[in-house]
C-alpha cells in the first residue's frame, strides 16, 4: 500500500472517528433519570459509538478493496485478495448493523421488564 493511499484512508477514518466521538459528549435531559435509564442511556451510547467505529472502518475496506479490484489488472492474486477484502468488509459491516439491533432490542427489553424508574 503507497504512502498516498494510507494517508488518505487514515484521514478518513480519523475525521469520522471524530465526528462519531463528539455526539455522546452530549448529555440528554430526558435520560438523566436516576436507575435503569442511565445504564440504558450509556449502553446504547457505547454500542452506537462502536457500531459507528466498525462501520467506518468497514466502509475504508470496501474502498481499499473496490480500488484494488479495479487497478487489479487481470493479475488473479490481486484480484483474489481484493475479492477477499470486499467480502470481509462486508461480513464486518453485517455484524455490527446486527450487534447494533440486538443492542437495541436488548436494551428496550430491558427498559420494558424493569421499567424506567
Amino acid at each position: 500500500m503507497g504512502k498516498g493511499k494510507f494517508g488518505f484512508i487514515s484521514l478518513y477514518l480519523t475525521s469520522g472517528t471524530l465526528s462519531v466521538l463528539a455526539h455522546p459528549a452530549f448529555a440528554d435531559a430526558a435520560s438523566s433519570v436516576a436507575g435503569v435509564s442511565n445504564i440504558e442511556s450509556f449502553i446504547k451510547s457505547v454500542i452506537a459509538v462502536i457500531t459507528s467505529i466498525a462501520g467506518l472502518v468497514a466502509i475504508g475496506f470496501i474502498v481499499v478493496g473496490g480500488l484494488g479490484y479495479i487497478t487489479s489488472s487481470g493479475n488473479p492474486e490481486h484480484l483474489d485478495r481484493s475479492k477477499k477484502t470486499l467480502v470481509y468488509a462486508g461480513l464486518g459491516l453485517a455484524i455490527a448493523i446486527g450487534a447494533f439491533v440486538l443492542g437495541n432490542v436488548v436494551t428496550a427489553l430491558a427498559t420494558n421488564a424493569f421499567g424506567t424508574s
